[in-house]
């Protein structure tokens, strides 16, 4: 790898740094060809991904970035997991790790605050963005529904009502 394609590695990194919701660093060493695809497929399924890049190369892109606390855990045969979810690469990762256990969550970092494996895990169980956004639906529902149902239930029972009078009538 000549400097030029070092630059553009390290740049990409530093983008990942800044732009991801949450990084996860676990060593993947053991990890066949065909785990290490599905985990990027189960990644990418979650809108995350999953980049293997030289610890050098990474720890020089975490310079001034808010994740810098991870590079503590970079040695060895290291695999960044990030996401924009804050919780979706946690939570595949930490899934992935009880599954096989030639993955080794070792830790990450949730913006500027660094993740040990317990924070990691305890990130993965966070409900996701998509989870809350469901939550947060239903409960601004649920007032308008009850309230439609106020407003239509007196007109419901005016009409079985009538609907009583008229056959007693006939």
């Amino acid at each position: 790898m000549d400097r030029a394609q070092k630059e553009k590695v390290v740049e990409e990194l530093g983008q990942i740094f800044e732009s991801s919701g949450v990084v996860v660093v676990a060593h993947y060493e053991g990890l066949t060809v065909a785990e290490m695809q599905d985990l990027r497929a189960q990644m990418r399924d979650v809108g995350g991904s999953v980049r293997v890049a030289k610890n050098r190369l990474a720890k020089i892109a975490l310079e001034g970035k808010p994740a810098a606390s991870i590079a503590q855990y970079l040695t060895g045969m290291t695999v960044l997991a990030y996401s924009e979810d804050p919780v979706a690469a946690a939570k595949v990762m930490d899934k992935y790790a009880k599954d096989n256990e030639k993955l080794v969550i070792l830790g990450g970092a949730m913006g500027g605050e660094a993740l040990d494996t317990a924070g990691v895990g305890r990130v993965a169980k966070m409900p996701s963005r998509e989870e809350l956004l469901a939550q947060i639906a239903s409960c601004i529902g649920a007032p308008a529904s009850n309230i439609a149902g106020a407003i239509g239930a007196p007109a419901s029972n005016i009409a079985s009502i009538l609907s009583t009078i008229e056959e007693k009538a006939a």
